[in-house]
């Protein structure tokens, strides 16, 4: 029998290292814990080493140094025990396009050890809260994405796992798919106390669903807290300009320097600089690149978001390096 897990104990990572071939360090160093019935959101570009974190964490790989330990459990020698506690639902949706709904939960209650008279009712009561009932025996190579990505996330919750990882759950569906899981994500966690750790690129999505927030780059943790709290941490809003005439961005530039210190902007052909006073300076920026003689297309106020904190630590946009996907590095050994 599992031990009851304590809000200390559900997942606790120090110094974790993964090394691939070539001495690329995916995963360098890093400290996190998540409590009990947290929802830990992992946010960061393609490449940045989250999905080799989840893969560590789920006993996928092991750790080059370092030590994990998640529901209590060592991930590198406890391995069996880990996996007893966790649902995983990865970035790859692996499903058999000849089975049926309802068939792939019956297959995967059968290779949990849930008795045969209770899988039956445990998987229609999870495609009933995923909405996939009136699909249910329909081939799952009829499904949509977002349907195929509900199917794997009921079958990742099969057994009543007390510590969920999505590994980038909502890449590639559409507003009211990612709504739908959103929904569940926060539900299970609000209304049956299941940690929730979830990797994304979405801004959005860690802004709404998780309680707290690590932000990682290049192998590393460089922000961690609540999403209000590193929102606050720059607090300052940001302007941004686009000027009508392509070749005024430098007069633009000028113009807005004595409002506050430059900073890379959203768009391409825009000016941005975080205000030091706030909102109260739009009218003088205005007066300013009128005095400057430059015709503005746009002029747009950001309030701080996550992207911004990523910007403040890194120096680069977060939604901008998820632009073009890096491919996760091979293991050096099979």
């Amino acid at each position: 029998m599992l031990p009851p897990m304590t809000a200390e104990r559900a997942i606790e990572v120090a110094g974790l290292v993964r090394e691939f071939k070539g001495g690329v360090r995916a995963v360098d160093g890093i400290d996190l814990h998540v409590a009990e019935g947290e929802i830990y959101g992992f946010l960061g570009p393609n490449g940045a080493g989250k999905s080799t974190t989840v893969k560590v964490l789920t006993t996928l790989l092991p750790p080059t140094a370092g030590s994990a330990t998640v529901a209590g459990f060592d991930v590198a020698n406890e391995g069996a025990k880990v996996r007893a506690a966790i649902g995983v639902a990865l970035q790859d949706v692996a499903l058999d396009p000849m089975l049926t709904g309802r068939e792939h939960m019956r297959l995967q209650g059968g290779l949990q050890g849930i008795p045969r008279a209770e899988r039956g009712k445990r998987g229609d009561e999870l495609l009933e809260r995923v909405g996939l009932m009136d699909a249910a025996d329909r081939k799952s190579k009829t499904y949509s994405g977002g349907m195929k990505r509900r199917l794997d996330l009921a079958l990742a919750l099969l057994h009543h796992p007390r510590i969920l990882f999505l590994d980038e759950p909502t890449t590639g569906l559409d507003v009211q798919s990612r709504t739908a899981l959103w929904d569940e994500v926060a539900r299970l966690a609000r209304e049956e106390g299941t940690t929730v750790f979830l990797t994304t690129q979405y801004l959005e999505e860690a802004d709404v669903l998780a309680n707290r927030v690590g932000i990682i780059d290049q192998g590393t943790i460089v922000a961690e807290g609540t999403p209000a709290a590193l929102k606050a941490q720059v607090a300052k809003p940001t302007v941004e300009v686009i000027p009508r005439e392509a070749g005024e961005c430098a007069a633009a530039g000028a113009a807005l320097a004595p409002f506050g210190e430059p900073v890379p902007p959203r768009t391409a052909g825009s000016i941005a600089v975080r205000l030091d006073s706030g909102a109260d300076q739009l009218a003088a920026i205005v007066r300013a690149l009128d005095g400057a003689n430059i015709a503005v297309a746009n002029l747009a106020l950001h309030e701080p978001t996550l992207d911004d904190v990523f910007l403040a630590k890194t120096g680069r946009s977060l939604e901008g390096a998820a632009d073009e996907p890096a491919p996760e590095p091979q293991p050096a050994t099979a």
